[in-house]
């Protein structure tokens, strides 16, 4: 019993103030001043996350380079010279070994270093105390767009990869307003996506400006790449809200909870297990089926051509119309399972189509180059302009999710109408804002 009066009066003494008595300081109401305010909370919010991305970003490079090592420039002529001892068939060393091992190796090594650095830092920042903070932040950003709050936090959960941002969406009480979460998570930059946005932002936008400031505008390019994305998520969930979902925004109580350490070491176990294994399993099952696909269209061959260069072909005049060209439409095809193959499988296909010689390893077979203008000269000779480069980043941002996140959105909404409407919508919308760029660039001369 004492200790019950105890542990009131130490919660009196911390709530109430007396008349006679100066306020009690209170650490996490002196923070709550600032990070909640209006004045600093918004910059407070873009600077964190802004940092958390370039630590993904830049802290991914060097173990992405490590798997990279082990698993592409050592294992893979590893394997293919077992192969050749046990006198395995072509085409079997070719859909195991070219195909289905090396799409494997890329998703690993692409994909797991910044999940294993983003889902930490994200989970810290939710330890700490500060994600509720967040959502209180954007609360009222979010209603005024027929949106639940809480959606902004699966939305950040989905700069990290999609398909956790879906799962994240079970923080969301409402059926009604989880479903708006859940079709708009994809609007979120993941960092399968990133890759893509960097690489086309240094290599072409970047070029266009003295190099002194290359880096600036490529840096800037990708965050206003990103910053479009969230205002697509906003405008797409109005629309819903209105039409498909219309309905009231369920209300809800959002406790701030008291700051505290994080705990480190049980944060970094729970978002391996939890999130970056599960996650990148998804991804790696589906990478397999992919593999062999993106091997057997460069080597199936029919009527003197690869039945990847009649695909190519055939999308090349639709891919045209729309700014891009066939092989960027059929690298979304076959690369469906994970957006970190997209650039590989597009170097790939290039080669196939333009009969570059001494470039890649052979028809089939997913590669990288060293130089960005190495990578710069294969495009061009692809004929790719700077329009081609743009609107890439704007179908990189705005197009189907990855198979993973698809069959995520299957799983948590039970529903394939659901599942249908969160795959067609995004990429109905990016041949459509892929067209009008293309159309308004063409009239003003680009």
């Amino acid at each position: 019993m004492e200790s019950i009066y105890a542990e009131a009066a130490r919660i009196a003494g911390r709530a109430v103030t007396r008349a006679d008595e100066k306020p009690r300081f209170d650490w996490d109401r002196a923070i709550d001043r600032v990070v909640t305010s209006r004045l600093f909370g918004f910059p407070i919010l873009f600077l964190l996350f802004t940092l958390i991305f370039w630590i993904t970003i830049a802290g991914a490079n060097v173990p992405s380079g490590w798997l990279a090592a082990l698993l592409l420039d050592k294992g893979h002529p590893l394997l293919k010279g077992l192969a050749a001892g046990v006198s395995l068939p072509w085409w079997l060393d070719g859909i195991l070994i070219d195909g289905i091992y090396l799409a494997t190796a890329w998703v690993v090594s692409v994909m797991l270093p910044p999940m294993a650095i983003f889902f930490p830092l994200f989970t810290l920042l939710e330890d700490f105390g500060y994600l509720p903070r967040v959502a209180f932040n954007l609360d009222n950003l979010y209603r005024k767009f027929g949106a639940h709050g809480k959606q902004s936090l699966s939305m950040m959960m989905g700069f990290g990869c999609n398909a956790a941002g879906v799962i994240a969406t079970r923080i969301i009480d409402s059926p009604r307003d989880r479903l708006i979460a859940i079709l708009t998570n994809n609007f979120s930059l993941c960092n399968g996506r990133w890759p893509t946005q960097i690489l086309l932002a240094t290599i072409f936008l970047g070029a266009l400006v003295p190099p002194v400031l290359a880096g600036l505008v490529s840096a800037l390019s990708v965050v206003a790449v990103a910053l479009l994305g969230v205002a697509l998520s906003l405008a797409v969930s109005w629309g819903l809200s209105r039409t498909l979902l219309r309905g009231e925004i369920s209300t809800f109580s959002l406790e701030l909870p008291p700051y505290r350490p994080p705990r480190i070491l049980q944060t970094i176990y729970t978002s391996i297990i939890d999130r970056t294994i599960f996650v990148l399993w998804r991804a790696i099952v589906f990478a397999v089926p992919a593999g062999a696909a993106i091997w057997l269209s460069a080597n199936l061959r029919f009527a003197g051509a690869s039945l990847a260069e009649h695909l190519i072909r055939f999308f090349d005049p639709f891919g045209v119309v729309l700014g891009l060209n066939g092989v960027i439409l059929l690298a979304y095809v076959v690369a469906i399972p994970a957006n970190e193959i997209v650039v590989p499988t597009i170097l790939m296909l290039t080669v196939l189509a333009t009969g570059t010689s001494g470039v890649g390893a052979g028809a089939g077979v997913m590669f990288e180059l060293e130089s960005a203008s190495d990578t710069l000269d294969l495009l061009k000779a692809g004929g790719w302009t700077l329009l081609t480069a743009v609107n890439l980043m704007l179908f990189s941002l705005i197009h189907n999710p990855c198979s993973t996140t698809i069959y995520t959105i299957y799983k948590e909404t039970g529903s394939r109408k659901w599942t249908a409407v969160a795959t067609l919508l995004p990429v109905a919308m990016g041949f459509l804002v892929v067209f009008l760029v293309a159309q308004v660039w063409r009239i003003a001369g680009g």
